[in-house]
C-alpha cells in the first residue's frame, strides 16, 4: 500500500455540491443578483472561494464588498447541507489503523477545519493544506509538495484522490501518483468507483506496466 493518501475535499470526502451553491446564493442574494445558475455550478465547486466570487461578480463594481462579505459569512449554518462520502469514514479508519499517513490538499479555504469538525473527522488525518497556505492553490502543485515536505515523503510513497481536472494537473505537476474517484474522463493512474476501492490501490512497481495496476 501507500505510506499517505492524499484527498481533495468537495467531491472525494464530501458531497458538498448543494452547500456551496447555498453559501454563493446567500451572498448573491445580499447584492441583489440572480442565483447560481447550471453553467456557474461547476466552476465554484472547484475554485477557491476567492476565484468563485471574482467569477460571479466579474463586470460588477461591487466585487470588492463581495469578498469582504464573503469572509464574513459564517459557513457553519451550510455544512448541514454536506454529505460525507459513503464508506468514507470506515476507509479512513482502516488505514489509520495500518498506520498510514492522512492528508488534504483542498481549494477550500477558512471552513475546511469546520467541516472536519463537525464531521467527527479532524483527528484522523495528520496534515491538512487549504487555498490559505500556499501562494498558489491547485491546478498549481505548491499545496501537494507541501502535504510531501510536511510529512517528509517522496511523491511515489503517496496517492492524491480527486475529482476533477484541477486535482489531475496538480497531482501531474508533483509527480503523484492520481486517483481520480467516481470521474472516468480524466487522466488517471488508478479510477475509483467507490470510497472502499482505495483499500486496493497499489503503487508501481518497476518493470511492470501502469495498466497492470489500473482499476479502470
Amino acid at each position: 500500500m501507500f505510506s499517505c493518501y492524499i484527498f481533495d475535499c468537495d467531491g472525494v470526502l464530501f458531497d458538498s455540491l448543494q452547500a456551496n451553491i447555498e453559501f454563493y446564493n446567500a451572498l448573491l442574494s445580499a447584492f441583489k443578483k440572480p442565483l447560481v445558475s447550471d453553467t456557474q455550478t461547476q466552476y465554484i465547486h472547484m475554485a477557491t472561494a476567492e476565484e468563485s466570487v471574482a467569477y460571479l461578480f466579474r463586470g460588477d463594481p461591487r466585487v470588492d464588498d463581495a469578498q469582504r462579505l464573503r469572509l464574513s459569512i459564517d459557513y457553519h449554518r451550510f455544512i448541514p447541507y454536506m454529505k460525507l462520502a459513503l464508506g468514507a469514514r470506515e476507509v479512513l479508519k482502516i488505514l489509520k489503523e495500518k498506520d498510514k499517513r492522512l492528508a488534504i490538499c483542498t481549494n477550500r479555504s477558512t471552513s475546511m477545519q469546520a467541516v472536519l469538525e463537525y464531521f467527527d473527522l479532524a483527528s484522523l488525518f495528520d496534515c491538512v493544506v487549504t487555498s490559505l497556505d500556499v501562494a498558489n492553490p491547485k491546478p498549481d502543485p505548491e499545496g501537494l509538495l507541501l502535504v510531501l515536505k510536511t510529512l517528509s515523503l517522496q511523491p511515489e510513497e503517496a496517492v492524491y484522490v480527486g475529482d476533477s481536472i484541477l486535482d489531475q494537473q496538480a497531482s501531474r505537476a508533483a509527480r503523484i501518483p492520481f486517483a481520480a474517484y467516481q470521474c472516468t474522463e480524466l487522466d488517471a493512474d488508478y479510477t475509483l468507483e467507490t470510497f472502499w476501492q482505495i483499500l486496493s490501490l497499489q503503487p508501481y512497481q518497476k518493470g511492470v506496466p501502469h495498466a497492470h495496476y489500473s482499476r479502470n
